[in-house]
């Protein structure tokens, strides 16, 4: 699937769902992003409470798998049900996760997440952005699938 393809699935999702190893045992989460594509890659900025589960398997191991879909309508072969199936749009990819200590760059982060969530252009204050944890998935691995009849 061609960039500009994956650019407006991903323009139109709210969720994404990150998977991640915990002693051997896969473990996703679904989360809210923010995002930016630079040349082939793409950057999905993530917020969340500064301690817990998920923070603590990524501080061990860094590297996720991530999906995100669009759902669409049924499609249904009433002659052959085996034929019956769903339309929908999705990207998948595997990435590594950063932390982001830096506060300026904090900052850029919330205000994607805001502008990808709820189409708002917000800018945070240092105080605001220091309450939060914020990482990024950093992937040049992903790819586009869509089905539509």
């Amino acid at each position: 699937m061609r960039r500009k393809e994956i650019r407006d699935i991903i323009k139109n999702c709210k969720v994404c769902h990150v998977a991640m190893i915990d002693n051997d045992m896969p473990y996703v989460v679904p989360l809210n992003f923010g995002y930016e594509i630079i040349d082939d890659t793409l950057i999905l900025y993530f917020h969340s409470a500064k301690e817990g589960r998920k923070i603590d398997i990524l501080h061990k191991n860094n590297t996720v798998c991530f999906e995100m879909c669009l759902e669409g309508e049924p499609i249904i072969a009433k002659n052959t049900p085996c034929n019956s199936g769903y339309n929908f749009s999705s990207v998948i990819g595997n990435g590594k996760v950063e932390f982001i200590t830096d506060t300026s760059e904090k900052i850029k982060a919330l205000s994607l997440l805001m502008k990808q969530q709820a189409d708002l252009d917000v800018i945070f204050t240092e105080k605001q952005a220091n309450t939060v944890c914020v990482y990024k998935i950093i992937s040049n691995d992903f790819t586009g699938k869509k089905k539509s009849t």
